[in-house]
């Protein structure tokens, strides 16, 4: 039974933290990115929009370097909770206020990947 409570353990608490914020900024990408893909698709003609309106919607450059950014952040904060995971190619479970989840860091399967450093890591959370 011990091993079911592991994942309560303080020391995990930290990564814990930093996989709930990896988890916001990912959903925070997601609407942005969603966002986007219906500015582009719903966009007015350039000669229909007027000045009130431009200055409520951001344009597609200002989106674009968002994405950018929030790639950004998302790529720190996977490189973060790679490197507070114990192990690498096994679950960790901790606690994200539900019961256990599980985060891992695992080899990626691709063929070109020729080194198993960080970078060849695939991070994988299960809520």
């Amino acid at each position: 039974m011990a091993s079911n409570l592991t994942y309560l353990d303080p020391t995990l608490q930290p990564l814990a933290d930093k996989v709930q914020l990896y988890l916001q900024k990912e959903k925070e990408f997601q609407r942005a990115d969603v966002a986007a893909t219906a500015l582009t698709h719903h966009a007015e003609p350039a000669a229909q929009v007027d000045d009130a309106s431009v200055s409520h919607h951001p344009s597609q450059d200002e989106i674009r370097v968002r994405l950018q950014n929030l790639r950004q952040e998302l790529d720190s904060l996977r490189q973060e909770v790679i490197s507070l995971l114990p192990v690498r190619d096994e679950w960790v479970k901790i606690n994200l206020g539900y019961g256990p989840s599980r985060v891992g860091a695992f080899t990626s399967a691709s063929p070109d990947n020729q080194t198993t450093h960080t970078s060849a890591l695939e991070l994988r959370v299960v809520v």
